[in-house]
């Protein structure tokens, strides 16, 4: 359900506006969209688990409210998140 580490290396490095670059708002709401695809994937066999329901939820709620504040601050480096993720049509 959780993502490797390696995996999420590369999250970091691909999504880092700078080196070492750990908790920009693009990073943050990678990590969180493979996580979601993770558990998105894990509900496809486990229909009846509503306690990592809720915890989905929680994620899919926290990404609303990172991309919401990037949307206000700098809407050039939303529509370059949500392209590169593939989140929005």
């Amino acid at each position: 359900m959780s993502i490797t580490a390696e995996k999420k290396a590369d999250l970091i490095k691909d999504f880092a506006t700078k080196e070492g670059d750990t908790g920009s708002p693009e990073v943050q709401i990678a990590i969180l969209s493979e996580r979601i695809v993770n558990l998105t994937e894990h509900f496809k066999g486990h229909k009846k688990d509503k306690h990592s329901r809720r915890g989905l939820l929680q994620m899919v709620s926290k990404r609303r409210r990172l991309l919401d504040y990037l949307k206000k601050n700098d809407e050039s480096r939303y529509q370059t998140v949500i392209k590169r993720l593939g989140i929005r049509k």
